[in-house]
């Protein structure tokens, strides 16, 4: 009945036209408030889903470290354990150290991440490989696979095998010659077979190389490594698979999911979305004030009536009702139109790609847009919890005007 009454009053004609303006510009208000939340919430997803498809080409679904120092132990016993979980699709054992690269006089420190042949099972590296291949070699004929920005640091071409690269590494051992230092640094050649491009983070930073390599030059034990990098065939078993590792290995080890071994990146993501949607909030909180002006111009217009109704025995409650209700009317009818322009805008830009993103140095090059139905429910309770803020105090002036029957 309330709904009904406001319904009634949205279209009926007012006697001033200021009132109907006003109403249809509060709708208008509305319709662009909410598409402009739910398209920049959806442009944020968009991204927030590329950055993860980038960072998951490197971090796998779960990561096996040590809680202190730089290497674990695992023995023949654990790794069989290990491929006994059915739940696990592949593992690939791991040795990183800092290194120093050298191409005559070019240098460039690289995190060197020497990986075995089943690292390209865990991770979708290999399909991120722009120039030449993801060979990592041997271990007594290595090569290395670098990311872009080391390639350009050293002034190479990573896939033309031509002149070998000088890479120097410090062995592990518990103390250092001081009468000669130079004992302690591992030297060998290294060839180059390919570059790497994923995202800057990595492309400036690693290198891919033989694990067998590495660990000779580091002179580790043959159960000694850095980490082992887990890819579960069922992404949802993750926290269960967590949990079962954690028993598994004991306390001495680390056990990480995708999101742990990037932590502060999520974080900070989730944090922007929220940052974000408050400030868009704000359009539909000044779209509000429009709201409060129709309603506080319609108790106006709609004096007579609400005399009448209090005569017929209507009380205070029943007569806010009505004025809240017309602008949740208000609020619904702008929100609904807001939702479907979203959407069409939405689907034209993932279909026509109609806003393209400026530099050219992206790795595409539009904005990419991502419709997420939470959002849609997040935005339609964030319309109607403003409606009712800006509904209250002209609603509340409704009910307490006192009756007046005179002519």
């Amino acid at each position: 009945m309330n709904f009904l009454f406001a319904w009634r009053y949205f279209k009926a004609k007012k006697s001033t036209n200021a009132i109907n303006i006003i109403a249809w510009v509060s709708v208008f208000a509305i319709v662009i408030g909410t598409a402009s939340l739910i398209l920049v919430l959806s442009v944020f997803n968009g991204f927030e889903d590329l950055v993860k498809s980038l960072y998951s080409s490197f971090y796998t679904d779960l990561k096996i470290s040590p809680q202190t120092g730089k290497t674990i132990t695992l023995s023949n016993d654990q790794l069989k354990q290990l491929s006994s979980i059915q739940e696990i699709r592949s593992y690939s054992l791991i040795v990183e150290d800092k290194a120093l690269l050298q191409n005559g006089e070019p240098l460039a420190i690289v995190s060197l991440k020497g990986v075995d042949s089943n690292y390209v099972n865990v991770t979708n590296i290999q399909q991120k490989v722009v120039k030449g291949k993801f060979d990592i070699g041997t271990a007594n004929h290595p090569s290395v696979v670098l990311g872009v920005g080391i390639e350009n640091a050293l002034e190479v071409q990573a896939d033309r095998d031509i002149l070998p690269l000088s890479a120097y590494l410090f062995k592990k051992t518990n103390q250092i010659n001081t009468a000669d230092p130079e004992s302690s640094l591992s030297t060998e050649n290294i060839f180059t077979s390919g570059t790497f491009l994923i995202q800057q983070d990595f492309d400036n930073k690693y290198g891919f190389t033989n694990i067998d390599f590495i660990k000779r030059m580091l002179g580790l034990q043959p159960n000694e490594f850095s980490a082992a990098e887990i890819a579960l065939k069922d992404e949802k078993q993750t926290d269960k698979i967590k949990t079962d590792l954690e028993k598994l290995f004991g306390n001495n080890y680390k056990v990480e999911t995708r999101y742990e071994q990037n932590k502060s990146l999520y974080s900070v993501m989730r944090t922007e979305k929220w940052v974000i949607y408050g400030v868009l909030t704000l359009i539909l909180i000044v779209a509000a004030f429009n709201i409060v002006g129709a309603l506080t111009m319609l108790v106006l217009e709609k004096q007579k009536d609400i005399d009448v109704l209090k005569a017929l025995g209507a009380n205070n409650n029943y007569i806010q009702r009505i004025f809240l209700s017309e602008g949740f009317l208000l609020a619904i009818i702008g929100g609904i139109a807001g939702i479907l322009l979203a959407v069409l805008i939405g689907w034209m830009q993932v279909k026509y790609k109609l806003v393209p993103l400026q530099g050219g140095s992206f790795l595409i090059d539009y904005y990419p847009v991502k419709l997420v139905a939470t959002d849609f429910l997040l935005v339609f309770a964030t319309i109607l919890i403003v409606a009712f803020l800006a509904s209250w105090f002209p609603s509340r002036k409704a009910a307490l005007q006192q009756i007046d029957l005179k002519s």
